[in-house]
């Protein structure tokens, strides 16, 4: 019998009591609201809502938004993985201020740009391995509910009309700044909000804005306009998820002002309105500064992944806690492209072995055996993977430690599988193999690190971006794999390591196995330099007699 499918017959058998426990798993988040640790409790049982702010689509998008769809596709998918059944919603913002400076700029329709960029985020979004979210609303698709928001917030006394704009009046809202702790006089007009001297408040924000020359516009109450930005997320998220749902997501920058103003308007319309847990992820710098637009300093994710696997890329970004600062490095790229190379690697050779021994599997139906190590390690890497994740998410945590032990136990069953041994124990070594893959995959398939291909096929893919960034082509490797073996034969081990280490200084690591060379991604190893003496001349080479 095939092991893929002896796996996939044992998953669904243990599918149903593997969610009882999981959600018996006290899952523990950091709520920016309360700014503490809590437990996590849907409002339902059984059911999670949540609603993470997306991009506003008028480019490329960047590391930035990528990490901020990755740190939540992390939590929905281990939502799942804990039994729970999601409603996940995220927005595209197709209506706004910049989208309408990009359209001008190119003279195309704002509404056809951001539907442009929507789609080129989605193809991004796939490549990261991003589960599609149960809704993905677009503003431009929900004025009709903006508008009855709007209606309602001005029938409170917490809206006015100004000459066809309409404005939040922040005064009549006294929580304002519970979420990120600002208080009204530091929010300076000119800094955060517009200068505008029909507000009554200098801190007021915009709920509608009135129609001007060569912008989108609809009709409404209070006459032709578009929305302000922050009510979209308010009336979406209420469509939806109702006005009380379990989690509200998004980027760090977005707790002041968007979700504090997404607060004040929810409360307004509707006087119950209550998310259980805010939860927000760290920016990604450079050079230790916010990476943004604005200031210059982002790369989109279409330039790294032409260089890096959108797994490498994915795998880098789950490397740091989703609370923390990320720091854009090369070198850290570099490290992820190598280390998802050896999982897969590990993987793939695993699958190759099981697949000759197939006939060697037993399929009697009973609970598979395994050695002692084999079984030591499931038990470690299940108990420290939902130790970790349980805490707030911890995915830092876990590709290192007892993940990297099953693989190495992995590599060591694989050896153990070449020497002759009784028919009993190779069987239990078999059977180890199996199980400790399956409890590996799990734990990949949770984190989006199970490639959508098969091992083969990723590991050639992350070949080819490794030969992109070095320059190269394969038949150059190759040309000096053999030159390097004309070398060797004639002894002159100095230049074959010479030429090893040039091409080690490119990202490209030789293994010699047996009679022959192979090669693999490396993080690139500088040479290390001549040591000069303190006078500062190399000195000379010693004369031959």
């Amino acid at each position: 019998m095939d092991p893929s499918k002896q796996e996939t017959n044992q998953n669904k058998s243990s599918k149903t009591s593997a969610k009882k426990d999981a959600q018996e798993v006290q899952f523990v988040v950091y709520n920016t609201m309360t700014q503490q640790k809590e437990v996590f409790k849907p409002k339902i049982p059984g059911k999670v809502r949540m609603y993470v702010c997306g991009v506003t689509a008028y480019d490329f998008s960047h590391l930035g938004h990528a990490r901020a769809a990755v740190s939540f596709d992390i939590l929905y998918r281990y939502l799942q993985h804990l039994g729970y059944e999601v409603t996940y919603v995220r927005n595209f913002t197709d209506v706004d201020d910049k989208i309408i400076r990009r359209a001008n700029e190119t003279g195309e329709d704002p509404i056809s740009l951001s539907d442009r960029f929507c789609k080129e985020y989605n193809v991004d979004m796939s490549d990261l391995q991003c589960l599609s979210p149960t809704h993905e609303p677009r503003v431009s698709d929900h004025i009709e509910q903006i508008k009855d928001m709007i209606t309602q917030i001005i029938n409170k006394d917490f809206g006015y009309v100004v000459y066809g704009d309409v404005f939040y009046a922040v005064d009549k809202f006294p929580n304002y700044g519970k979420l990120s702790g600002q208080k009204l006089e530091n929010n300076r007009a000119g800094e955060r909000v517009a200068v505008d001297s029909r507000k009554r408040n200098p801190s007021d924000f915009a709920l509608w804005k009135a129609a001007k020359p060569g912008e989108p516009s609809w009709d409404s109450p209070w006459g032709p306009g578009r929305p302000g930005w922050h009510i979209e997320c308010s009336a979406m998220s209420a469509h939806y998820l109702s006005f009380k749902f379990d989690i509200h997501g998004g980027g760090l920058d977005l707790i002041f002002p968007h979700h504090e103003n997404e607060i004040a308007q929810s409360c307004a319309a509707c006087e119950e309105s209550d998310v259980s847990y805010w939860m927000h992820n760290g920016h990604v710098t450079n050079n230790n500064e916010k990476m943004s637009k604005s200031l210059g300093n982002f790369f989109t994710i279409r330039q790294i992944t032409e260089r890096y696997h959108p797994l490498a890329l994915r795998y880098f970004l789950i490397n740091a806690h989703y609370r923390s600062p990320l720091n854009y490095s090369v070198v850290q790229l570099e490290g992820a492209s190598e280390a998802i190379f050896y999982i897969y690697q590990t993987l793939q050779d695993c699958q190759d072995s099981l697949s000759q021994l197939q006939e060697e599997i037993p399929n009697d139906g009973k609970p598979a055996r395994t050695t002692p190590d084999a079984k030591e390690c499931i038990s470690k890497l299940r108990n420290e993977f939902q130790t970790k994740m349980s805490d707030d998410l911890g995915t830092s945590l876990i590709l290192t430690g007892a993940f990297l032990e099953a693989l190495k136990l992995v590599n060591n069953l694989l050896t153990m599988l070449k020497k002759k041994q009784q028919k009993q124990q190779k069987i239990l070594v078999i059977q180890s193999l199996v199980e400790v893959k399956k409890e590996v995959t799990k734990v990949l398939d949770v984190l989006g690190l199970q490639p959508p291909c098969s091992y083969n096929e990723v590991l050639l893919q992350l070949k080819e971006k490794a030969l992109t960034r070095a320059g190269l082509v394969e038949d150059d490797v190759i040309r000096v794999i053999n030159e390097r073996a004309e070398v060797r034969r004639n002894k002159d081990f100095l230049k074959s390591d010479q030429m090893r280490a040039e091409l080690q200084a490119k990202g490209i690591a030789l293994m010699d196995v047996g009679t022959e060379t192979i090669w693999r991604p490396c993080v690139p190893v500088q040479p290390e330099p001549e040591v000069v003496p303190s006078g500062g001349q190399i000195p000379p080479e010693p004369k031959t007699t």
